[in-house]
């Protein structure tokens, strides 16, 4: 059963991910369906674990610092970037666009889901299931690479960077902690950082959920 939700979660993923790609529904559609589901299967499942290997509060703080950590850098890396690759900067602003008339809070609050379901399925079941055939960094490692090409299909490359950047952030989190608490708690601070002070040139509507994808 858990083998069989990474599958169709991933490739559901993957899938949503195209459909949004080629606009042929919004992301708050296209995504946020899907990874609910999939996260909520997750859950039923009954393998989803916090910190077994740390206290609660270290993997919070662990967390929430290296959520901010994350967004400063990000920020510095799209500084960079946009100012010498034109097709990043194109690609960054097709994900803000996204975001549509939707408040600041309604924003947050759908990108939340979506890091939430991205969470529970990559980090808190994938690579824990992953782990018990290929160890624990083999485990890690191939939930990285998997949850990266479930991320390609969106074609985006500020996309495709968050996926190998903050998807290694977050792997390494649930490593050392054992659990989904701080890579969940990372992950929605960046994200929600990312759309509430988007990189300077982005229109004030728009980010969008999911990985460096709600990002740059």
């Amino acid at each position: 059963m858990v083998t069989a939700i990474v599958v169709v979660g991933g490739l559901a993923e993957a899938a949503a991910r195209g459909v949004v790609a080629r606009r042929r529904a919004s992301v708050w559609l296209g995504l946020g369906p899907v990874l609910a589901i999939a996260g909520l299967a997750a859950v039923a499942t009954g393998k989803i674990v916090l910190c077994p290997a740390v206290s609660g509060t270290v993997a919070a703080l662990a967390g929430l610092g290296s959520g901010l950590a994350l967004f400063g850098a990000t920020r510095a890396f799209v500084w960079v970037v946009e100012r010498v690759w034109p097709a990043f900067r194109h690609h960054a602003q097709n994900i803000y666009d996204q975001r549509g008339g939707l408040s600041l809070p309604a924003a947050v609050g759908a990108a939340l889901v979506v890091v939430a379901g991205e969470e529970l399925l990559w980090r808190g079941l994938a690579q824990s299931r992953l782990a018990q055939a290929a160890g624990r960094t083999g485990g890690a490692l191939a939930a990285w690479g998997i949850y990266v090409t479930a991320n390609a299909p969106s074609g985006s490359l500020p996309i495709l960077a968050a996926a190998v950047v903050g998807g290694a952030a977050w792997g390494g989190l649930a490593f050392w902690t054992g659990g989904v608490l701080a890579p969940l708690l990372c992950h929605g601070v960046w994200t929600s950082c990312m759309i509430a002070f988007p990189p300077r040139g982005a229109s004030p509507g728009g980010a969008t959920p999911g990985g460096l994808d709600s990002a740059t």
